[in-house]
């Protein structure tokens, strides 16, 4: 089993929008744009897509067959985990190809997360957020905020993190998104900013939080055999989704500190084939600053605990060990809920990641974090 998804499909294509903070594009329109420009990249027709995940909230499959015109698909699915939507769609983009069901699948994902649902009104509308309906929201936790605080202010009580650890982030990937022309936060970030903005909801300093932004992005996700003949191909060698305890609660979680990835990640190592020492560059969910480092513990690049030193002195910017977020991620590019983590990740593998590309890249990995701690991580090598 934890073998059979290792190099059976390949990033193919990738493709996506402006982000911006304003559009009068609707969502649709935006993802039919994003998805012309990965099926271009990678060479195909769009007849030739036979597979779709479109994110779970938004325009469904039969709306974006519709828009693009697609008249033979053969698999559709949603992967309703949040924000590890997209990366789980990696998998089961994988496992359709691997099944022998379709050739090629489109994953996309748009949103007008600034000009239209801001992201309240958003989780009102998961089904999968009901059970938050009878255990947070009556203590007053609705908005993604209120509800990861306590997650966070328990691991600075455990194990001594930090706000400047949190600043640490938040400053790591401003740099690097200076470094992208399609971020939308282009000006430096410093510790006595980061200490000096407004809390939102304690520990959390706006600086700590990710942007609402709109914006489409795309990725094919191609058969092996298919892949070789593109020009860029990326390999999936190791893909997981994995749940926290009581999945839908955090307030009835023992441990609410550790997230579905610490399940997921060593099945997808275990994959892979490759350890942690093999990571070059890694794209790493970011709707705060306090979930990079809780999910390096629980890949396993430290012990539980050591995530906040983990990130000191350089060690996630360009030029450190484990180089994160290479595109500035969610917390200074884009909330495009993880795809454009796929996309970076593509472009760095590909040599393609201009002005933050991280030297001779040649694995890399990308996770989700969704809902209330679901996880997902795909570990991705250069070529077909």
């Amino acid at each position: 089993m934890a073998e059979t998804l290792n190099g059976k499909a390949a990033v193919t294509g990738i493709g996506e929008t402006a982000y911006t903070r304003g559009t009068d594009k609707s969502s649709i329109g935006l993802m039919c744009e994003a998805s012309l420009r990965a099926i271009a990249d990678a060479g195909l027709s769009p007849n030739q897509i036979d597979g779709i995940i479109p994110y779970a909230l938004g325009p469904v499959a039969e709306e974006v067959m519709t828009n693009l015109g697609l008249e033979d698909i053969r698999f559709s699915a949603q992967t309703p985990m949040g924000g590890a939507s997209a990366v789980a769609a990696l998998q089961a983009a994988a496992a359709a190809i691997a099944a022998g069901v379709c050739r090629h699948v489109l994953l996309v994902l748009g949103r007008r997360g600034y000009s239209d649902s801001r992201v309240a009104t958003r989780l009102g509308a998961m089904p999968q957020f009901r059970i938050v309906g009878e255990f947070e929201n009556p203590v007053g936790a609705i908005a993604p905020a209120q509800l990861y605080a306590p997650m966070a202010r328990r691991h600075m009580e455990l194990y001594g993190t930090t706000a400047d650890q949190f600043a640490e982030v938040a400053i790591a990937m401003r740099n690097h998104a200076i470094l992208n022309d399609n971020a939308i936060m282009q000006k430096p970030l410093t510790l006595e900013d980061h200490h000096a903005s407004r809390v939102i909801s304690d520990p959390f300093r706006l600086f700590d939080c990710s942007l609402e932004s709109d914006g489409a992005c795309a990725v094919v996700v191609s058969a092996a055999d298919a892949a070789r003949d593109t020009r860029a191909p990326v390999r999936i060698i190791g893909v997981a989704e994995g749940h926290p305890d009581s999945p839908s609660t955090i307030t009835q979680r023992h441990d609410i500190t550790t997230l579905g990835l610490a399940k997921a990640a060593p099945r997808a190592f275990a994959m892979a084939g490759v350890s942690h020492k093999d990571i070059d560059v890694a794209q790493i969910y970011d709707c705060f600053t306090f979930t990079v480092i809780a999910e390096i513990e629980d890949m396993g690049f430290c012990k539980k605990g050591e995530g906040g030193a983990f990130v000191e002195g350089g060690r996630i910017r360009l030029g450190g060990d484990l180089p994160v977020n290479t595109h500035g991620g969610l917390l200074s590019q884009a909330h495009i809920a993880g795809m454009n983590h796929i996309y970076e990740l593509v472009r760095q593998l590909r040599g393609e990641g201009g002005r933050a590309q991280v030297e001779n890249a040649q694995i890399g990995l990308v996770t989700g974090y969704g809902d209330l701690g679901d996880g997902s991580i795909a570990i991705m090598q250069k070529g077909a």
